[in-house]
């Protein structure tokens, strides 16, 4: 009699009937309902999750199936009345066919065949003896190597969930239905913002739009997740691995407009609570709506930055043909129709042309900003501008290098104007130690301790010579 191999899928329908085998005199408490609460920070989560369990008196197992998959079980903590944990499992062996083979060996399974012609099962007891390189059984008195898809197992061990789980083992106290609450630290969550704002036609006001974007990598899905944000850098300990991400692909979703966040401190932090609850999928992007605030004021600069790396040397010239930067200035102020703690983002940047057609004009990264703080968005160079800089004198007066020196350099900075129009430039200089300007052909401003600044008109088609000399003390 000739015999073929079951079919995978008649072995899964078979698979899918058996239970996971269970201490008979341990059973698992019985969680009923769940509420989910997510913190989340930059690259990271809190997961507060309760469930409510029937308990008995005494030691007893309790578990959390469905948690996140990069959870740190060192983080984890339990809360509830009466209750108090004595160990804890969580296992990265999930169930598959591998891990089942692996669990069962050493163990009686049973090896299926099928007669080719009638299609009649029939079912052979086999002692599972290696899973290395290959499966080995034991059949009655000989030894077979046999195809992973001809076994049935028996049960499921309770090691193996088809989902993360988080097994703890408890005392308690108390009887009936409980309430618990398990937190735990997990990567594949965070959070970011971007915003978009549309310039007026004379880019005195803008329109400032924000969205929140969540990202669940975590590789389970939170339903009606009252969700908060965290502003801020907050200092973790890393271990000495990096965290394989989860998840390569994503899919996006996008939230309808949500009244603004209520937003709080929180230990030096900012925290913003999203309005309304909020489901994440796995591998999913949602976007929650965080502002908009219509007619801020806010102004456009053209900066020339230097960077303090030749005061203490000779250099000659620094720079041919800089360009100019457009910067949009705006204050974070109810006066300026703002005046909230901002996320840090991405803000993008949109102009209406001549014809009244929308155009992108550039982007900037927002850092984390305070209320009153000050914005400032290089968004790209100016077409019509560029500049030289030179080094034009440059003497040590006493000291030894690197420290107690004194030095001396002068320099001129052309600017140059090919637009039809008369420009003013902000040329802002970083200046290193103890600085005293000298002499200069336009009064500076000292901005700060390492910071002067001179406004400077560059006429029409023209150009305008800046020249100041400096004295640097170490």
């Amino acid at each position: 009699m000739f015999l073929r191999p079951v079919s995978c899928f008649l072995l899964l329908l078979l698979c899918t009937t058996l239970r996971p085998a269970a201490a008979a005199d341990d059973p698992p408490p019985v969680a009923t309902g769940q509420a989910v609460a997510l913190t989340l920070y930059d690259d990271f989560a809190l997961v507060r999750d309760q469930r409510t369990f029937r308990l008995t008196p005494g030691e007893q197992t309790v578990r959390f199936p469905g948690i996140s998959a990069g959870i740190q079980p060192e983080t984890a903590l339990l809360r509830g009345e009466g209750v108090r944990v004595l160990e804890q499992d969580f296992s990265h062996d999930q169930l598959s066919l591998q891990s089942l083979l692996e669990q069962n060996e050493g163990r009686e399974v049973l090896v299926v065949t099928l007669h080719p012609q009638t299609g009649e099962r029939s079912y052979d007891k086999a002692l599972l003896l290696s899973v290395s390189g290959g499966v080995l059984l034991r059949i009655g008195d000989r030894v077979e190597s046999v195809r992973p898809d001809r076994i049935v197992f028996p049960d499921v061990p309770l090691s193996l969930q088809n989902r993360p789980t988080l097994t703890m083992r408890v005392l308690s106290t108390v009887k009936g239905g409980r309430q618990l609450e398990l937190s735990y630290l997990t990567s594949g969550l965070s959070w970011q913002t971007d915003y978009v704002a549309e310039l007026s036609d004379d880019g005195t006001r803008l329109d400032l739009r924000a969205w929140v974007t969540l990202t669940n990598e975590s590789g389970v899905e939170y339903r009606k997740a009252r969700v908060q944000l965290v502003a801020g850098e907050v200092n973790r300990v890393m271990a000495g691995r990096m965290e394989e991400r989860l998840f390569k692909g994503r899919a996006m979703a996008a939230a309808a407009p949500a009244s603004p966040m209520q937003r709080e401190k929180l230990f030096g932090y900012h925290l913003y609570s999203l309005p309304r609850p909020v489901t994440l999928h796995r591998r999913e992007q949602k976007q929650v709506a965080f502002l908009h605030a219509a007619s801020v004021s806010c102004r456009r600069e053209l900066v020339l930055r230097g960077r303090g790396s030749s005061y203490t040397t000779r250099v000659g010239t620094i720079g041919a043909r800089q360009r100019v930067a457009e910067v949009l200035v705006f204050n974070n102020s109810a006066a300026a129709g703002l005046g909230m703690p901002m996320p840090a983002g991405v803000v993008r940047v949109y102009s209406r042309d001549a014809g009244g057609i929308l155009q992108f004009v550039g982007e900037d990264q927002m850092n984390h900003t305070p209320k009153e703080g000050v914005v400032r968005l290089a968004l790209g160079s100016a077409f019509d501008l560029s500049a030289e800089k030179k080094q034009v004198a440059f003497k040590k007066l006493t000291g030894t290098p690197p420290s107690s020196a004194v030095y001396e350099s002068g320099y001129q900075i052309t600017l140059h104007n090919g637009g039809g129009t008369e420009k003013t430039v902000q040329v802002v200089e970083e200046i290193p130690g103890d600085w005293t300007m000298l002499a200069e052909s336009l009064p500076h401003t000292r901005k700060d301790s390492r910071t002067a600044a001179w406004s400077v008109p560059v006429p029409a088609r023209g150009s305008t010579v800046l020249t100041y000399r400096v004295r640097v003390r170490y």
